[in-house]
């Protein structure tokens, strides 16, 4: 008779405990990370320096842009997009990135677009860092 009044009481403060959890695990979290997909690399060779990212129908249609920066600062200008119907748009940054920061999100105007190339024009922020700047590209759908 005691052991099932334990086992009751086990059992009423267990059993809530994991109902929440399951609960908490069945939502998603309320500022969750927008799905990112990688769509290249560009590297600051120059002082100053244009790059083009080739992307492509392939990889899907895109909502926005990320920039992320890598082993040196950049300092972005501009940004062309060159959509798969032909369309370009540039778009200005003006910011300077540290090594291992990124722009925020670009949207893209039109909704979500097939992209099939970014240029990018950019600098080296500082021009004696021995170390070679890199850029990564992402787009969220």
């Amino acid at each position: 008779m005691h052991r099932s009044k334990v086992f009751l009481a086990i059992a009423a403060l267990v059993l809530p405990a994991s109902a929440i959890t399951a609960q908490a695990q069945h939502y998603p979290a309320p500022f969750a990370r927008p799905a990112m997909f990688y769509l290249g690399k560009a590297h600051v060779d120059g002082r100053f320096d244009h790059d083009d990212i080739h992307v492509g129908r392939y990889e899907g249609r895109f909502h926005s842009v990320l920039l992320e920066v890598h082993h040196a600062p950049i300092l972005f200008d501009h940004v062309v997009i060159h959509y798969g119907d032909g369309e370009a748009q540039t778009l200005p940054v003006n910011r300077f990135i540290p090594a291992g920061g990124n722009s925020q999100w670009i949207v893209l105007p039109g909704g979500e677009r097939v992209i099939h190339s970014l240029e990018l024009w950019y600098a080296r922020a500082r021009p004696d860092d021995p170390n070679r700047p890199e850029a990564d590209l992402y787009g969220a759908p």
